[in-house]
């Protein structure tokens, strides 16, 4: 994998965090934390999407490596909203 696809991938990344926290009503964090709830949302939004048994609908592939959309806009946001339950609201 070069860099520039490396960067593709952290920028599709970033988008779908984005969406993630703004679909669970968070936006703490900057770019990085972003675009760590866009990977952490695809593993988990994988998973519970192979367990439950669904398709993978929507995805990106950048040199072989595919990037599931739809599940990890979904699970960033379950992962963003879980974190957000534990940890409490700000004042």
């Amino acid at each position: 994998m070069s860099l520039v696809e490396l960067l593709i991938l952290l920028v599709i990344a970033g988008v779908c965090g984005a969406i993630g926290q703004q679909i669970a009503g968070s936006s703490r964090g900057g770019c990085l934390t972003t675009i760590a709830i866009g990977f952490i949302g695809a593993f988990l939004g994988t998973w519970l999407a192979r367990e439950a048994g669904l398709p993978e609908l929507f995805s990106i592939t950048v040199d072989d490596t595919s990037f599931p959309i739809l599940w990890s806009i979904i699970g960033g946001a379950l992962f963003v909203a879980v974190i957000s339950l534990i940890s409490g609201k700000r004042r």
